[in-house]
């Protein structure tokens, strides 16, 4: 067993490129771990940084300065997140609070058919195990409201902390984009120089990573704007929550189809009834559900890296266990960086000298 893992251990590290990609992964994997909480605001304001790069270089190409193009993209960007966030938060808040006031409407006529079950199929179905059951569900609903409102007096300490954020972030962003090259230069120094498969998997990542996100975002757009619609045509109540619910649940692949369905469900169902509308809003429904994985990420996704559907609910599962709604956010991508570490591990050594990470970001 153990002349196996030796042979194993020459062949793959015995490339120092291999090695330095090891340690590099292994140093990162445990700031992240042990320090990701606290840079958290950095993470965020880098990827912002990274899905704005390409507006800035495009107008830094057509002769406007650098800090010119990247005061002008950034003030545009915060200009649409407001608005957006003015036009959607005090709608969606407001059906938010109106779902949750009934609730308990909801659960009574849930109950009350729960309750016809023994009369139906008195032989599949008895008075008592229908009584537990639902006796069961209350006391974790209770459970769940304590919760939540024990949440919502802790979460006013964290009033301080998003204010950092919209102070910091921004300003981070802001000089990520104005000074690009001089602090790619000063990455590279930290680099070790035999940073052949380094430089291997990020040419592969940047190209996933950029295409990845921004086909997400407007994933997210396209699905979620159509769901409003859609749910507004329909007469459902609280379309626009439902909408927003439907657009953010394609950030977590199969499973996040599946969760939205029940509340798209009960509100239709307690709206309308067992009624032809109520089956119009699931068809149409699964009709939006159906063109998205078949048609839209095939469209947005088509240069990415296929990976086994097993493989992203795993990616889901645990990086999302790591890092919560980041985590699940670029559980693709970082399901894409495993594989490609994997693929360069697997590769023979090259003679031909590579290209400093400095030069491809320039090039990019």
């Amino acid at each position: 067993m153990l002349g196996v893992i030796d042979r194993w251990y020459k062949k793959k590290f015995s490339d120092p490129d291999a090695l330095m990609l090891l340690v590099l992964i292994l140093f990162s994997s445990v700031v992240l771990l042990v320090w990701g909480n606290m840079l958290m605001p950095v993470i965020v304001a880098a990827v912002i940084a990274y899905l704005l790069d390409w507006l800035v270089t495009q107008a830094e190409r057509r002769g406007i300065r650098r800090t010119l193009a990247t005061s002008v993209v950034l003030l545009l960007f915060f200009v649409l997140s407001i608005l957006t966030l003015v036009g959607l938060v005090p709608v969606i808040s407001k059906q938010g609070a109106n779902l949750v006031r009934e609730i308990p409407a909801i659960w009574q006529q849930a109950q009350a058919w729960l309750m016809t079950l023994p009369e139906k199929y008195p032989t599949y179905v008895q008075y008592d195990v229908v009584e537990r059951t639902m006796a069961g569900i209350n006391e974790r609903v209770v459970g769940i409201g304590e919760e939540l409102i024990s949440l919502s007096f802790t979460s006013i300490g964290n009033v301080a902390a998003l204010l950092i954020y919209l102070i910091l972030v921004p300003l981070m962003i802001f000089f990520m984009l104005k000074d690009k090259e001089q602090l790619l230069i000063g990455l590279s120094k930290f680099l070790p120089k035999e940073r052949r498969l380094i430089n291997k998997v990020g040419r592969e990542m940047n190209v996933q990573i950029a295409n990845y996100i921004r086909g997400k975002v407007i994933e997210i757009i396209i699905v979620g704007t159509v769901s409003v619609v859609t749910f507004l045509i329909l007469d459902l109540r609280y379309a626009v929550l439902l909408g927003v619910l439907v657009g953010l649940s394609v950030l977590i692949p199969y499973i996040g189809a599946a969760v939205v369905t029940i509340p798209v469900a009960v509100v239709a169902l307690f709206q309308f009834g067992v009624t032809t509308p109520f089956w119009t809003v699931m068809v149409a429904y699964g009709i939006i559900q159906a063109l998205d994985g078949n048609l839209l990420v095939p469209i947005l996704f088509s240069e990415a890296v296929s990976l086994h559907p097993l493989s992203i609910i795993i990616a889901v599962l645990f990086f999302g266990g790591l890092w919560g709604f980041w985590g699940v956010f670029f559980a693709i991508p970082l399901a894409t960086l495993v594989k490609a570490v994997i693929s360069a591990w697997s590769t023979p050594i090259e003679s031909s000298p590579e290209p400093s990470p400095v030069t491809e970001q320039t090039q990019a």
